[in-house]
């Protein structure tokens, strides 16, 4: 049967493009298929994962049960070794066209954010790019509006339905906008990575994943780019995603933004943690973005989130109330981040911040 977008009905299942480099699946994979799992729940469906590449072990492939995945369509071809958006948009969208999911969720990093809208735009569907939340079962999405925004839910109609709810920030992180696509299949969405908790790995469920190896049909023909040589930058990046402490500072820094930094950086380094920033600081040149948190940021879930001049913009707190322990210190007495904070200390954080970091130094000299 030929494949059409729009017959709606033909459409069966959750995927989740599991992205790999050098034949190692990166973390945002294990994040989308927890996801994937909850969503292949609501509907009563299989979730497989989708590998693409070259020589990619078969315990990798394996492992992906373990984070929720049925089974795992495993497509390998010497021309998948590196990404090429030719090559992996053709073989994904044959599978795709082939199988029919109604659902294929695609992290939002380099690659996919390159790959999502290509395979869109073949298949003839919609793609809601930087979800930060999901939903199928309008219970579950009513119960979300209820702690994330000002609508009355139980006083707003809402239409029954299965259709993927994918929410996003729009119009620069200001507002959320939740989007569907009831009319077209497969519902695809890239997804934030770090924004979805990734579930404990669960042995039983990788040895039972079934690995489908995939007939791949690629010519290098079909591919238009020459791979010359690939270079890996030497720029260290922040690792805010897998950081278990993370220092965080806002526009309370504005008086001295080096000193606030150098402050926030030997607390953080006193604690094993990193340095986060608000959207305020990035914007101001004060740090780069790569420290940025929030909903135009990073989505943190660290064990301890200190807060160091930072208000708590609903933006801001987007991205990391989900933290153990919320430790916030700010002058203003009725700064929204003490709604969300465990512990709050009302003060200058150029005068708390050094009591800190001796109180934790003789902590530890103690010890």
């Amino acid at each position: 049967m030929a494949y059409n977008s729009s017959d709606t009905a033909a459409f069966k299942g959750v995927w989740v493009f599991c992205e790999q480099r050098d034949g190692v699946i990166m973390s945002t994979s294990y994040q989308l298929l927890s996801e994937g799992r909850k969503l292949a729940n609501d509907l009563g469906v299989e979730l497989c994962g989708v590998v693409l590449g070259s020589g990619v072990k078969e315990d990798y492939l394996k492992a992906l049960g373990g984070y929720g995945a049925d089974k795992v369509y495993s497509c390998d071809h010497p021309l998948l070794k590196d990404y090429t958006t030719d090559g992996y948009a053709k073989v994904l969208c044959d599978l795709i066209e082939d199988k029919k999911p109604e659902i294929f969720l695609i992290g939002a990093t380099n690659i996919g954010r390159d790959l999502g809208p290509r395979c869109a735009a073949r298949l003839h569907t919609g793609l809601t790019a930087d979800c930060t939340h999901l939903d199928v079962d309008v219970e579950k999405y009513k119960n979300f509006l209820r702690t994330t925004s000002t609508i009355d839910v139980d006083n707003t109609a809402f239409e029954e339905n299965t259709n993927l709810k994918m929410t996003r920030p729009a119009f620069g992180g200001h507002l959320m906008a939740t989007i569907i696509c009831p009319r077209f299949r497969p519902q695809m969405s890239t997804v934030r990575p770090g924004v979805m908790q990734t579930q404990p790995f669960d042995e039983a469920g990788a040895a039972k994943t079934v690995v489908e190896k995939v007939d791949v049909k690629l010519d290098k023909s079909d591919i238009h780019v020459d791979i010359v040589k690939i270079e890996k930058t030497a720029k260290k990046m922040v690792d805010l995603i897998g950081a278990d402490v993370v220092v965080a500072v806002g526009r309370g820094i504005s008086k001295d933004p080096q000193k606030g930094i150098a402050l926030a950086q030997e607390l953080a380094d006193t604690l094993g943690g990193v340095v986060g920033a608000s959207r305020a600081c990035v914007d101001a040149d004060w740090i780069s973005v790569d420290h940025q948190v929030g909903q135009t940021g990073k989505t943190v879930h660290p064990r301890i989130y200190i807060a160091l001049g930072i208000s708590g913009a609903i933006q801001h707190r987007a991205g990391m109330q989900d933290s153990e322990c919320i430790i916030a210190v700010n002058k203003n007495a009725s700064a929204p981040i003490f709604e969300c904070a465990t512990y709050g200390i009302t003060g200058d954080l150029f005068k708390v911040t050094p009591a800190l970091i001796e109180a934790i130094k003789a902590n530890k000299a103690a010890k």
